[in-house]
């Protein structure tokens, strides 16, 4: 908590008809005279003439907040002139919810407690790849079902127009199962290289596993070459031979679940869908569904 202003002043005007003067903080005498009377050291007197009678507050904190008054004694009455100090203070973020991580679909609250003097105005913003988002204009942040776009930086700002923002940010990391996005048939001729790819999106990272029919393949072994980095996996044929052609499984797994597809080594002259292994399998089950009709109605 620190206070914009590192010093105050105040002060009262006086003429010569003035015989006593003194300073109070509410019931509190800080100067009478030029006698000081607080043990504050913060404290001092900065002018006692015949027309004016100040005092100056150093590093002011907010506790120095209050009343203030300037007690004039005369020939004929007494007299006093009182000034409100009101410390601002800038807007500073006292507590923020950590990084944090997820699994897709649960709820999330998000907190930023921020203080100052006025009461600073907290604002949440998600920090996408698409830009700054509009997220919520409240110390709590509450996300129900989070999906994966969600994910990402959130930032926390704290305005109150004394100073600068105070700004800090909350990684918000999602988990979800893989996805294959991105697997494709592909054609290479006898003795060229051949290879075929597979990426999915997953978080935690999906592990990749390459099988032909059952077996599942090893890297090194039959002149095959297995390597998977991020989202992308290559089952590399260095040497392409007819047994090679065939349906080959991509087999993506994080820890909460896994997904397959399958992609067609072919080679010249053979034909293809270009899809990969989910579309195939919709139409054959389309066309085994019209087969079973047509049976049917014949029996």
């Amino acid at each position: 908590m620190r206070p914009l202003h590192v010093r105050a002043g105040t002060r009262c005007t006086v003429d010569d008809r003035v015989t006593r003067v003194a300073w109070l903080n509410r019931s509190t005498i800080l100067y009478a005279g030029n006698d000081k009377w607080s043990i504050d050291n913060r404290v001092v007197i900065l002018s006692n003439t015949k027309t004016q009678y100040s005092i100056k507050i150093h590093n002011v904190d907010i506790y120095d907040e209050g009343p203030y008054t300037c007690s004039v004694q005369t020939d004929n009455h007494p007299k006093t002139s009182r000034v409100h100090l009101i410390v601002q203070v800038p807007p500073q973020i006292v507590n923020i919810s950590s990084d944090i991580t997820v699994n897709e679909g649960s709820s999330v609250t998000l907190m930023c407690l921020a203080f100052g003097r006025p009461e600073p105005t907290v604002t949440w913003r998600h920090l996408s790849g698409k830009g700054q988002g509009f997220a919520s204009e409240d110390e709590y942040l509450e996300i129900t079902g989070i999906t994966r776009e969600q994910s990402g930086e959130y930032e926390c700002s704290a305005v109150n127009d004394v100073a600068v923002p105070d700004v800090r940010k909350v990684k918000v990391t999602v988990n979800y199962p893989p996805y294959i996005s991105n697997a494709k048939n592909t054609g290479a001729s006898v003795g060229q290289k051949g290879i075929l790819q597979c990426e999915a999106s997953a978080v935690p990272v999906a592990e990749f596993q390459w099988f032909k029919e059952d077996t599942r393949l090893a890297n090194g072994l039959e002149g095959v070459r297995i390597e998977s980095k991020g989202r992308l996996s290559t089952l590399t044929f260095f040497n392409v031979s007819e047994k090679d052609y065939g349906n080959y499984t991509c087999v993506a797994t994080n820890k909460l679940g896994n997904t397959n597809a399958s992609i067609i080594l072919y080679g010249p002259g053979a034909v293809h869908d270009g899809g990969n292994g989910a579309s195939r399998a919709a139409a054959g089950l389309c066309l085994w569904a019209a087969l079973l009709a047509r049976l049917l109605l014949d029996f």
